[in-house]
């Protein structure tokens, strides 16, 4: 059974943020806990601590610190969709967020994708309009078993260098 849903969680960034990291749509789970990657299976905390040798944070407020204090600005391509549970390949009638306040607010040099469902829905629907190429990084989520922990975290590395 699919629903049509409206994004929950509003964008993290401030004039400081230097990357964008972008997702699809939040899970079940980050959509009843109302901030992004709230599945404790989701590895997303667990590679940005490591990435920045910090403390893995666990509330929102943590979260957010986390990624300000990094200069990450984080969100998802999707503002509102289909989608059955939790599953990205379910997502279809897409609505995408309007991203370009991030865009404006901060120098942002580089956008990322988190899996490859983000990065095609970034080609699909927010490339054309913003003109900015996004690289492709690992999914984090559970779903992804193919990349272990350690192999997110070393590829996931890249995003120190802005």
């Amino acid at each position: 059974m699919s629903n049509r849903l409206v994004h929950p969680v509003s964008p993290v960034y401030n004039s400081e943020s230097k990357i964008l990291i972008l997702g699809t749509f939040p899970s079940v789970k980050s959509r009843e806990g109302e901030f992004f990657y709230h599945h404790p299976q989701n590895r997303f905390w667990k590679v940005i601590s490591a990435v920045y040798n910090e403390k893995l944070p666990e509330s929102i407020d943590e979260k957010k610190s986390l990624l300000l204090r990094n200069h990450i600005a984080l969100w998802d391509v999707v503002q509102s969709c289909e989608i059955e549970g939790s599953a990205d390949s379910t997502i279809k009638n897409v609505v995408p967020n309007n991203i370009s306040p991030i865009l404006k607010a901060a120098d942002i040099q580089k956008i990322y994708a988190n899996g490859n469902m983000a990065y095609f829905l970034y080609k699909k629907y927010l490339y054309d309009l913003v003109g900015r190429d996004i690289i492709k990084l690992p999914s984090t989520s559970p779903a992804n078993a193919s990349f272990s922990l350690d192999r997110l975290i070393e590829i996931w590395s890249c995003i120190r260098d802005y």
